[in-house]
C-alpha cells in the first residue's frame, strides 16, 4: 500500500505515527523519570530536620546522600541485562516498587549505618531505569527521531526540581508531628509512594515492544517495524568489541572524565541546594521549597535555549565549555553572597542551566567518535564511570563543611572540577574529520587492510 502514496503522503503517514507512538510511550516514561528525581534529591529538604533530629553530622549525611551512586554504578548493567531478558513490563514494575519501597524506608533510618543501607540499596534498583528507558526507546524510535523521545528526560530532571521543591518544601511545611512522625519521615513515605502506584501501571501500561500492543492495527505496526529495520540495516554488522579496548582508550577516558566532573556539579546542585536557600535568612520550609524551585524553573527555559542554538550551529564542545565555565564562576561566587536572596538564586540558576544543559550537549558528542559497533559499550562506560563523580561530590562536600563549619572552600574546589571539565573537553576531544574515529575492532583491521585475529 505504501509503494502507491507518494513521498509526501507516505512521510506524513510516518509522522502521523510516531506522534501516536510519543503520546501512547513518552508521557509514563516522563512521569515516572519525575519520581525518580524526586526520590533521589529529596534527601536534600530532608537533611533540613533529618541530621538535627538525627544527630548525624555533614560529613555523615553527604556520604549518605552520595552512596547512592555506589549502587547505582555497580548495578546498572546486569539490570540492563535483565530488561533484555525479560523484557520492559516486568523490568519497570521491579525496579519502580523496589525504589518506591526502599525510599519510603527511608522513614525508619535512625543511625548512619541504616542510612548508608537504604541509600546503596535505592542505588541498586533504581540503577537500571534511565539506561533502561533509552533501550527501550530503540524499540519504538530508530536513530533519526530517538533524539527528540530521549530530550524528554532531560527535561524531566529539571521539571523535577521545580515541582519538588515546591512539594518538599510544603511537606516540611506542614506535616510535622502528624501520627507522631517528623517532617522528614512524611517526605519519604509521600514522595516514595507514587514510585510503587506507578510500578502497578507499568504493569498495565506498559507494552514490551509494538508487536504487544492493541492501540497499533498490523499495518502500522508493520510499518513502525520496517522503519526500524531499514535504519538498522544502514549500521555496521559488527557487534563484537572489546570492553578492554575502549576502557583503556584515551579518548574513551577524557570523555568519561569529563562526565565525572559533570555529575559533580549536577549532585552539588541537587544536594546542597535546598540548604544554601534555607541559610540566605529566616525562611519556612514552604518558602524555601519555592525559593528552591526557581533556579529549576529557570534552568527548564534555559536548557531549550541553549540544546537550541547548539543544533542550529551544530556545535557541541565550546557550547558545552561555555555553560559550565558559567557554571563554575557562579559556584566560586555562591560564597560572597550567601545572604542575599536575590543575587543566590540568579548565581543558583545560571548553575543549573550550565549544569543541566551540558548533560544533552555532551551526550551529543560521544557519538561522534564511537562505531556503530561500539557506541552501545562506549555510552555506558562513559555513563557508569562518569556517575561516581555523583558519590564523590556529596561525600566530600560535606567532609569539608564538617571540618571547616562552612561550604566556601568546597564551592571553590567544585568551581575548578567543573571548570576543568570544559577545558579538557575542549583542548583534548577535537571533533573528528569525516568517519568515526574509534572503530570497532574489525573496522580497525579493514582499514589497515589486516584481517587476522
Amino acid at each position: 500500500m505504501e509503494a502507491t502514496l507518494s513521498a509526501e503522503a507516505y512521510a506524513d503517514r510516518i509522522n502521523g505515527l510516531y506522534r501516536r507512538v510519543t503520546m501512547r510511550i513518552i508521557p509514563f516514561l516522563f512521569i515516572a523519570y519525575v519520581v525518580a528525581i524526586i526520590d533521589r534529591i529529596n534527601v536534600g529538604f530532608a537533611q533540613l530536620h533529618m541530621k538535627t533530629e538525627l544527630g548525624f553530622s555533614d560529613a555523615v549525611y553527604g556520604l549518605g546522600a552520595g552512596i547512592f551512586f555506589l549502587g547505582y554504578v555497580l548495578f546498572e548493567v546486569p539490570s540492563n541485562a535483565m530488561l533484555y531478558r525479560i523484557g520492559a513490563r516486568k523490568t519497570f514494575t521491579r525496579i519502580l516498587v523496589c525504589w518506591g519501597s526502599v525510599s519510603m524506608a527511608m522513614a525508619t533510618v535512625k543511625t548512619p549505618f541504616s542510612l548508608y543501607v537504604l541509600r546503596f540499596l535505592l542505588g541498586v534498583f533504581e540503577a537500571g531505569f534511565f539506561p533502561g528507558i533509552l533501550f527501550y526507546l530503540t524499540y519504538w524510535f530508530p536513530a533519526s527521531r530517538r533524539g527528540r523521545a530521549t530530550g524528554w528526560l532531560f527535561v524531566a530532571v529539571t521539571f523535577s526540581g521545580t515541582i519538588g521543591g515546591v512539594v518538599s518544601g510544603a511537606i516540611m511545611q506542614y506535616f510535622q508531628g502528624i501520627y507522631g512522625l517528623s517532617n522528614w519521615q512524611w517526605l519519604f513515605l509521600m514522595e516514595g509512594a507514587p514510585a510503587v502506584l506507578l510500578g502497578v501501571v507499568a504493569w498495565f501500561a506498559i507494552p514490551d515492544s509494538p508487536k504487544h500492543v492493541a492501540w497499533l492495527g498490523e499495518s502500522e505496526k508493520e510499518l513502525l517495524l520496517r522503519e526500524l529495520r531499514r535504519e538498522a540495516s544502514t549500521e555496521a554488522t559488527d557487534k563484537h568489541h572489546s570492553f578492554a579496548q575502549l576502557l583503556l582508550h584515551p579518548r574513551i577516558l577524557l570523555l568519561t572524565a569529563v562526565y565525572f566532573t559533570l555529575s559533580c556539579g549536577a549532585m552539588a546542585i541537587s544536594f546542597w541546594l535546598p540548604i544554601m536557600v534555607h541559610s540566605a535568612g529566616t525562611y519556612t520550609m514552604l518558602q524555601t521549597g519555592l525559593y528552591s524551585s526557581v533556579p529549576y524553573l529557570v534552568g527548564m527555559a534555559g536548557i531549550v535555549l541553549v540544546t537550541r542554538h547548539s543544533d542550529r550551529t551544530l556545535e557541541r564542545r565550546y557550547h558545552y565549555a561555555t555553560c559550565v565555565i558559567a557554571a563554575a564562576v557562579a559556584f566560586a561566587l555562591l560564597p560572597s553572597f550567601a545572604g542575599n536572596l536575590p543575587v543566590l538564586l540568579a548565581l543558583l540558576s545560571i548553575g543549573v542551566v550550565g549544569i543541566f544543559a551540558g548533560f544533552p550537549l555532551f551526550w551529543s558528542i560521544p557519538h561522534q567518535f564511537l562505531s556503530t559497533a561500539t557506541v552501545a559499550t562506549g555510552l555506558a562506560l562513559i555513563n557508569c564511570i562518569g556517575q561516581i563523580g555523583g558519590f564523590v561530590s556529596p561525600a566530600v562536600i560535606g567532609w569539608i563543611k564538617t571540618k571547616t563549619g562552612h561550604m566556601d572552600n568546597a564551592l571553590y574546589l567544585l568551581a575548578v572540577v567543573v571548570a576543568l571539565g570544559g577545558v579538557v573537553l575542549v583542548l583534548s576531544v577535537r571533533a573528528p574529520q569525516g568517519r568515526n574515529t574509534i572503530a570497532s575492532p574489525r573496522e580497525s583491521r579493514e582499514a589497515t587492510g589486516h584481517t587476522g585475529v
